[in-house]
């Protein structure tokens, strides 16, 4: 006489199959999240970067400006 698995069984294999990919899809939705959550946040911090150079860059060129201008001045006292 062959043995075959009784109805439960097999219920039991398709819902253990079916809760097994729900797993799989959660996980792969958690790790797309985090992977955007990741990208994101070198986003903000490459563009936090590169407003300090920014400003470092303007505060540089706000000064040789500065310095030219005292340098005119200078000319200018020296000659008149």
């Amino acid at each position: 006489m062959a043995f075959t698995p009784c109805k439960d069984h097999k219920r039991r294999e398709r819902e253990q199959k079916k809760m097994d990919k729900r797993i799989a899809r959660e996980d792969a939705k958690a790790d797309k999240l985090a992977a955007d959550q990741a990208e994101e946040e070198a986003a903000i911090e490459a563009a936090l970067k590169q407003a300090v150079v920014d400003a470092k860059a303007q505060e540089e060129a706000d000064f040789e400006a500065e310095l030219a201008a005292e340098e005119a001045s200078m000319q200018g006292a020296l000659v008149a």
